[in-house]
């Protein structure tokens, strides 16, 4: 029976998760598995790896094999190195001390870049807020000052409105006077 480390899609349409199985590679993506070792959201940013490391090595150590995106979930998490260092123990090319300690600098290097990736991430979010908020303030402020001009420009027309029939009253007033005065006259 040949064992395989790989994902079982949870979620529904869209919002996929998944769990990271042991299972037999005869057996369908969904279906039965051995054990459960951990789950995947890929969604995140960065995405989220709940593994357990000890049984995914103890695994590996016992030829189970991961698929390539497994593969790539377990070298992020630091379990390809410790396996090949466990190898290079066994063989005698490393003592178990050193194999630890270059297995502990990884991991508080990799730790260290997660770290930046999530603030540089909400950084990012905070900056794209900001640039939003403004653009929106500048867009509302032109409408003020827009209706601000229209409200000027509807004033201006009611005030020279008002004016005009007043200039308008004496003008007509002295036409009429003078229209009789050409009559009389005629």
């Amino acid at each position: 029976m040949a064992v395989k480390i790989r994902l079982a899609r949870r979620g529904r349409k869209k919002l996929a998760k998944f769990d990271v199985v042991v299972a037999d590679s005869r057996s369908p993506r969904d279906g039965k598995f051995i054990e459960k070792i951990g789950t995947y959201d890929p969604l995140t940013i960065p995405a989220t790896i709940h593994l357990d490391e000890d049984r995914a090595f103890s695994w590996l150590m016992n030829g189970a094999q991961p698929s390539d995106t497994v593969r790539a979930m377990l070298s992020y998490r630091g379990v390809m190195l410790k396996r090949h260092l466990q190898i290079g123990v066994v063989k005698g090319a490393i003592s178990q001390e050193q194999a630890d300690q270059k297995l502990a600098e990884w991991k508080a290097q990799k730790e260290q870049k997660i770290q930046s990736k999530k603030d540089t991430v909400s950084k990012s979010k905070q900056d794209a807020a900001k640039a939003r908020k403004e653009a929106e303030s500048k867009i509302r402020e032109a409408r003020a000052e827009a209706i601000r001009k229209k409200a000027e420009a509807a004033a201006a027309a009611a005030a020279a409105a008002t004016e005009a029939p007043a200039a308008e009253a004496p003008a007509a007033e002295a036409s009429t006077e003078q229209a009789p005065a050409a009559e009389g006259q005629a």
